[in-house]
């Protein structure tokens, strides 16, 4: 599948010498010249009276809006839009958690021509300020009184902002009126004038660094992409009576694709933004597909652990959990367990794995994460209970996915091959670049950052890699996160932080030791989890993370998961240190992105008396 990696280190590409690249052609010719709205207008004809939009009423049951129901909502929307001024370029803003009505405004804006905006709802007042005057937002929907007073708040500063909806307060009727004078031919010279090179969404990075930047994508990045995936993927979304409960907020990039994605194939797509019913929702919604950040997977996991308890059912999980990771590293290697292990491997089939599956819903089939390493132990104990939890990689800059490991073909370890398509390789510094239709226009009003990061259509990632004979890639770190001690020891710190993550008090974990003599570790808690970890070991709960912080189990636990992940690192790449921090990096204290990531230079600089005067003080003799 795919053509065999060339090797070519003698050949510059503009500045970039790649020395493997792999490209996986695509299976039949994709049209990618087309008008995002065709996907959900193709749905509609398919498939008109089908369930595609499913949202959560007060009663907790879920309501479906047909195709035909809701694509006809996303015309009278884009009327509304035409009759309101917007036109072709226009730039509009949505400020929202994810919900239905967040999908069909998408739609909506971009049938015409116009630009969707997203902002998480968690940006600050200075922060929409920012991307609305860069983007230049000429009219913006709010979810709510809260959101619409902080775009008040600074309107004075934003000249080109013109009119403010709100969705709970009937802002979809408003809009909708202001069409009632628009005819339907005037809609569809509209949306006929915007096709594939057309923008269609300006995407700001939640910015790990410095000033997120805004990353201009066309019609054409997201429907190749969309038309990619189908064919590389169909079980996820191409299979009949496909479901997706998408709950990641639709200001990032990759639950956008999603969107369009269960448009252009069979799915019955699910909005939610309420963490605490996740795991009742998949039970009511019942998804084929699972999607979420490791994060997810690793409650899952410390949740069945800390059910069973310490006692005789205790000691029954950790035997089923060695078993499964037993299991999936045999099969991993195309072997079988020897028979003891196959029988025990049945037995706890059916008392402990089928439960823990349980907690996906009835019809789940596989789960997919990205956005942080996936910890390897924790991908095959769930390959080994039967639900395995697939590996994807993917950027604002792509649209969303690259490459993501297959049900029929998951490498753990790895994250899969290219999708249908498009090209990966990787540079002579290690760096893994992409190329192809997915890969987005540049930035926006930042032609300087567009020329560095992308030469010659090759996507600079940022990330570290390697890719197999075969197309398989792996991923071993961020350039900008790679840790030089002052020995010389290169070390990649992501691998690390996830798996000493997988511990059931831990809530973040960031490695540190550039520069300095050793490795070491800034460590919080999660004080809910940790109190039922301690609950669970018979032991009192803490009344703040300040005491619990230290708590000798808890201690004795993170230094557990410390010297687990250092199993897997020579000595030099270990972690010899560690602090358990007393508070936690959180998206108010600057310390993490919208999208959950830590902003490594924000934590060490807070942190820096403690870094340098008490994990690297002097060693007395």
């Amino acid at each position: 599948m795919g053509s065999m990696t060339e090797n070519i280190a003698d050949k510059a590409i503009n500045d970039t010498r790649i020395v493997k690249q792999f490209t996986n052609p695509v299976k039949e010719p994709i049209d990618s010249d087309i008008n995002l709205f065709d996907l959900l207008d193709n749905r509609a004809k398919r498939d008109p009276e089908g369930a595609m939009i499913e949202y959560k009423g007060d009663d907790g049951t879920w309501h479906p809006y047909s195709a035909q129901v809701f694509r006809d909502m996303v015309i009278d929307l884009a009327k509304g839009l035409v009759g309101l001024g917007v036109n072709k370029g226009d730039s509009v803003a949505i400020v929202s958690r994810t919900r239905w009505e967040w999908t069909a405004l998408d739609m909506a804006i971009m049938s015409i021509g116009a630009l969707t905006v997203p902002v998480y709802e968690t940006n600050s007042a200075s922060q929409v300020s920012w991307i609305f005057n860069d983007s230049k937002v000429t009219l913006a929907i709010a979810e709510d009184d809260g959101q619409r007073d902080k775009i008040e708040s600074v309107r004075d500063e934003v000249p080109t902002l013109r009119n403010v909806f709100v969705i709970e307060a009937g802002g979809l009727n408003a809009i909708k009126t202001y069409g009632e004078s628009v005819t339907d031919a005037e809609f569809w010279e509209y949306k006929e004038a915007s096709h594939g090179d057309d923008r269609a969404t300006i995407v700001y990075t939640s910015g790990s660094t410095g000033t997120p930047k805004g990353v201009e994508l066309t019609h054409r990045n997201f429907a190749f992409l969309v038309l990619s995936a189908l064919q590389y993927m169909p079980r996820a979304g191409a299979w009949p009576n496909r479901r997706l409960l998408l709950f990641l907020p639709l200001s990032h990039v990759f639950a956008r694709f999603l969107e369009f994605f269960s448009f252009g194939g069979t799915i019955s797509l699910a909005l939610s933004s309420n963490m605490k019913t996740m795991v009742k929702d998949f039970e009511t919604f019942g998804p084929t597909l699972l999607l979420a950040v490791p994060r997810v997977y690793e409650k899952v996991y410390n949740a069945a652990s800390q059910r069973a308890g310490t006692g005789f059912a205790g000691k029954m999980f950790m035997r089923a959990a060695e078993n499964a990771r037993e299991w999936s590293k045999a099969e991993q290697k195309g072997e079988q367990l020897p028979i003891a292990g196959r029988i025990a491997h049945a037995f706890y089939e059916q008392v402990v794995y089928k439960k823990i599956r349980t907690i996906f819903g009835p019809n789940a089939d596989f789960a997919i994460t990205g956005g942080a390493p996936m910890d390897s132990e924790l991908s095959h104990f769930f390959n080994g209970i039967g639900m395995p939890v697939l590996e994807g990689y993917g950027m604002t800059e792509t649209c969303g996915p690259v490459c993501v490991s297959l049900p029929e073909d998951n490498r753990i370890g790895t994250i899969g091959m290219p999708m249908c398509g498009i090209t990966a390789g990787i540079a002579e510094d290690g760096e893994l670049v992409v190329k192809g239709p997915l890969v987005c226009r540049g930035y926006h009003n930042n032609p300087e950052v567009t020329t560095q990061q992308i030469t010659d259509g090759w996507l600079h990632t940022g990330d570290l890699g390697d890719i197999s004979e075969d197309g398989f890639i792996s991923i071993t770190g961020r350039k900008k996160d790679l840790i030089i001690t002052a020995g010389g020891k290169n070390v990649s710190p992501g691998l690390l932080e996830a798996s000493v993550m997988t511990s059931p008090v831990v809530n973040q974990c960031l490695v540190i030791g550039d520069k300095k003599p050793f490795v070491a570790a800034l460590v919080t808690l999660d004080l809910a989890d940790a109190n039922k970890w301690l609950e669970s070991q018979g032991a009192k709960p803490e009344p703040d993370l300040a005491s619990l912080a230290k708590n000798a189990i808890v201690h004795a636990e993170v230094e557990r998961a410390v010297n687990a992940a250092n199993e897997g690192v020579s000595r030099a790449e270990s972690i010899r240190k560690f602090e358990i921090l007393p508070d936690e990096f959180t998206e108010a204290n600057g310390m993490l992105t919208p999208s959950l990531k830590t902003r490594r230079a924000q934590i060490v600089e807070h942190y820096r008396e403690l870094i340098d005067n008490v994990i690297y003080v002097p060693l007395k003799k």
